[in-house]
């Protein structure tokens, strides 16, 4: 139903006119109704168009298309006075236009209809009172309520009440998530059983919903290299065409031959055979939580040979937790040690520092504000409190400023974290990260679809990164690197012919992510950074979306090459032979030409559907 209310849309009424009136014009010349005035101006109607998007075309844009031929064909068979014949060919040309031009509407509009819509005004809570007001209207912090079967319409914080939110428009979750007090909510999911109280935190064009339609609308405008090198080879083909066309009439002098001609040498499939696929790619990503930025990632992904991974947050959880702190200098007590650590650390974000934060809170250890505070980048903090140096971070950190009591670790498979007072090691605090659920099945799905090499990057020592390699299946991996150390061995690796994809958080590894010929990035739900980061988003932590993204890659670049030899080379070739062999006419090739246009559709629309 959906699929004909595309085809019989509004839009399309004057091309439905157009081809109405040519047809029901040549019919009633054929059968003497009308004269020949009268089928010329009909003709003069349906061409009209197709003329004015061919000098648009051709003037604003340098290209030469589908419409420049057919009104070249449509000239010739009126001045060859053959009326009917151009007439017929252009009823099924303009057919063929339209089919063209409903089957691209319709993967937009699947893009559109897997998305669904925000609404647009919301019930706000004033006190006691509720108010229907415009969305345009909220403010940050203010109260909204949303019922059970109601989209919710900004993003914000559950303040009240508890409910199951399908999130499948943002992240592709089958399972509705439940929302309780302190859970985020997203602008245009929806509420399928109990009612929030929500304070709204992002609206308008700063919500995850809107983000990602504004990233799905302008993945269009990213041509993937395939579909540029088509518009080159079509460019290329036109003046060979015409050279080719006006030979065959300088031997033959034959008019129907020449119109035949003209309608199978057109290089207008080669210009359908790619967006099709990209929109529809796009979309059926889009709809599994993945966000594709366009056709240029989308190609580059399928091409992908290797693949890097982040440690922290990627193939693992991302959430340390302290195991174990050791006592190395007896006069302090874990007590002690926590406070300072906890000291050290309170002005920093990094991912271990909130583990002993964390830590601490849970011991109930009051930890004050440092007097000083300085980040040592990929080594860890410097800080003072009391009289007293306290460095917090690595054993690279330790070792370079030369502190004094430095020892082996007991827990070799642990992230850790040293304590020096004064310069004198006083305590080590043993952190681990739990491995993400189904790493090792991911890496293994990747191999089977061609990836030749995968890599772990990460901060941490040798033996936590052999631990956790060995765990996930993953036998290649560098360890100690800091952020920059990341983008060298990207383009160490892309400097030796090969196309890397960089796997990450999207906010510390962004430089990585940039520098590598694809960035992944990993959970960005409510992540601006993340978004703008990577040219592939995926809206959940979970890694069988990476998967996931590469085998709707290769099927879309498998689908474009389909287009471009069987629905463009094997019918266009075939018929020209035909023609020159004079076994077909003008009638006959419009009629034809209706075939690849049908393929390229079919093939394209089926990306939305079709098993992958």
């Amino acid at each position: 139903m959906k699929f004909l209310q595309t085809f019989f849309s509004k839009q399309f009424l004057w091309e439905i006119i157009r081809i109405l009136f040519v047809g029901i014009a040549s019919l009633l010349y054929y059968l003497d109704v009308i004269p020949l005035p009268v089928l010329l101006v009909a003709m003069a109607f349906g061409l009209y168009s197709l003329v004015k998007t061919a000098i648009t075309d051709l003037l604003k844009n340098r290209k030469i298309g589908t419409e420049l031929f057919i009104t070249i064909a449509v000239t010739v068979s009126v001045l060859g006075k053959e009326y009917l014949a151009g007439a017929v060919v252009l009823m099924i040309i303009l057919i063929a236009e339209y089919i063209a031009s409903a089957s691209g509407e319709r993967a937009r509009a699947s893009i559109k209809a897997l998305i669904g819509s925000v609404p647009k005004t919301a019930r706000r809570k004033i006190g006691d009172k509720e108010e229907e007001v415009l969305i345009a209207d909220l403010k940050i912090g203010d109260n909204i309520r949303v019922k059970a079967g109601e989209k919710i319409p900004v993003d914000g914080k559950v303040v009240g009440g508890s409910g199951a939110v399908n999130q499948a428009p943002i992240t592709g979750e089958s399972v509705p998530q439940e929302k309780n007090t302190g859970s985020d909510t997203f602008a245009g999911t929806i509420v399928e059983s109990g009612a929030l109280d929500i304070e709204m935190t992002k609206a308008g064009k700063d919500t995850v919903f809107s983000r990602i339609i504004s990233l799905v609308e302008d993945a269009e405008s990213q041509q993937a290299p395939i579909e540029k090198l088509t518009d080159k080879v079509a460019s290329w083909l036109i003046p060979v065409v015409f050279f080719f066309v006006g030979i065959v009439y300088f031997y033959t002098q034959d008019v129907k031959l020449i119109i035949a001609l003209l309608i199978f040498t057109s290089p207008a499939e080669l210009g359908l055979a790619t967006p099709l696929v990209t929109i529809s790619a796009i979309a059926r990503a889009a709809r599994e939580g993945i966000l594709i930025k366009g056709g240029l990632y989308l190609e580059e992904m399928a091409k992908v040979t290797t693949i890097a991974f982040d440690k922290t947050g990627t193939l693992t959880i991302g959430s340390p937790s302290v195991n174990q702190v050791e006592i190395i200098i007896p006069e302090y007590t874990e007590h002690q040690l926590v406070q300072l650590a906890a000291t050290a650390d309170r002005r920093s974000n990094h991912p271990l520092a909130k583990a002993i934060l964390s830590y601490a809170e849970n011991l109930k250890i009051t930890y004050p504000d440092p007097t000083e505070f300085e980040v040592i980048q990929g080594r860890g903090v410097s800080a003072a409190y009391e009289g007293k140096r306290l460095l917090l971070g690595n054993r690279l950190l330790m070792e370079e400023q030369q502190v004094t009591g430095l020892k082996d670790t007991i827990h070799k498979t642990d992230t850790a974290i040293f304590l020096a007072v004064d310069n004198v090691l006083t305590g080590i605090f043993y952190i681990s990260d739990a491995i993400r659920p189904q790493a090792k099945e991911m890496i293994e799905a990747l191999r089977k679809t061609g990836i030749q090499n995968i890599i772990m990057l990460t901060g941490d020592n040798p033996d936590i990164a052999k631990h956790v390699a060995a765990q996930i299946g993953i036998t290649d991996y560098r360890a100690n690197l800091l952020p920059e150390d990341k983008i060298k061995v990207i383009k160490v690796l892309q400097a030796s012919g090969l196309k890397v994809a960089m796997v990450g958080d999207g906010i510390n590894d962004a430089p990585a992510l940039v520098q590598a010929n694809i960035g992944i990035s990993m959970g960005a739900v409510g992540t601006a950074t993340a978004m703008e980061a990577a040219d592939i988003v995926l809206m959940q932590d979970n890694l069988e979306k990476i998967a996931r993204a590469r085998a709707i890659s290769k099927r879309a670049f498998r689908t474009i090459k389909e287009n471009i030899i069987v629905g463009v080379g094997v019918v266009h070739v075939v018929g020209i032979v035909l023609v020159l062999l004079k076994i077909i006419g003008p009638v006959e090739a419009a009629a034809i030409h209706l075939l690849p246009d049908t393929l390229v559709f079919i093939n394209s629309i089926k990306l939305l559907r079709v098993k992958i």
